[in-house]
């Protein structure tokens, strides 16, 4: 964030409905699949008054906004795509492994159990998992603990992964060849293994290839500042 700010990008960023400081709905009929963030990601533009932007998503938010940019093109001046979700990278092995024991057994799970299941998680997650565990790690268990985000996690987020929304688009990417599109991958990511990366790249026309080495799924704490530049520089190459 500070590199965007720094190069003087007014930057907007929010959570996916269901997910981290966004509402949890009480209503279970809420639609908040890939889908249904579509319009959310449209309305908070619309609430800010943001004709077009640079998108930028990461994992599963990668997902909706591949949608986003397939449906509403003239709204997007670039997208950049970091460890995302495409066609059926999801569920990922892990999250596999947590449907077929059953969700509710992890949301009925007492609170130390589950930071401690949560705690090993979040970890294989990054490379540097000391400075995880020294800077935001706390800050990702409050958003996934008490009564209500434990189940939020399982009911919303682990719950709602479907690789059939990914592939309803997927015959549709190379229409983002007419924007400037990047897609940047971690070398050591084990939730969207980099091979996966191949996929978007090879379907989206004139799209770019970024790897970060030593750098693991949640890319923007492992690299921050790499990530930071990539986008500027992309920026600046494409988009004058």
């Amino acid at each position: 964030m500070p590199v965007l700010t720094g190069a003087g990008f007014k930057v907007y960023v929010f959570d996916l409905l269901g997910y981290g400081l966004s509402e949890r709905p009480r209503n279970p009929e809420v639609d908040m699949s890939v889908s249904g963030q579509v319009p959310v990601l449209e309305g908070l533009m619309t609430l800010r008054g943001l004709k077009e932007a640079h998108v930028v998503s990461h994992e599963i938010g990668g997902d909706v906004a591949q949608r986003f940019c397939v449906f509403s093109p003239s709204r997007v001046r670039s997208l950049t795509l970091i460890d995302v979700v495409s066609f059926d990278a999801l569920p990922s092995r892990r999250t596999r492994e947590q449907m077929q024991e059953g969700l509710e057994l992890f949301v009925g799970k007492p609170d130390g159990e589950h930071r401690e299941h949560f705690r090993e998680w979040l970890l294989s997650t990054v490379s540097n998992k000391r400075h995880l565990s020294e800077s935001a790690l706390d800050t990702y268990f409050d958003f996934v603990s008490c009564p209500v985000g434990q189940a939020s996690l399982f009911q919303h987020q682990v719950g709602r992964c479907d690789h059939r929304q990914a592939e309803e688009v997927a015959d549709r990417l190379s229409e983002l060849g007419e924007m400037p599109v990047q897609i940047v991958r971690s070398e050591d990511d084990q939730w969207q293994v980099v091979a996966w990366a191949h996929k978007p790249h090879d379907a989206i026309p004139n799209s770019e290839l970024h790897v970060l080495n030593e750098c693991g799924h949640f890319a923007m704490e492992d690299k921050p500042t790499e990530v930071g530049q990539l986008l500027v520089s992309f920026r600046a190459t494409h988009c004058r």
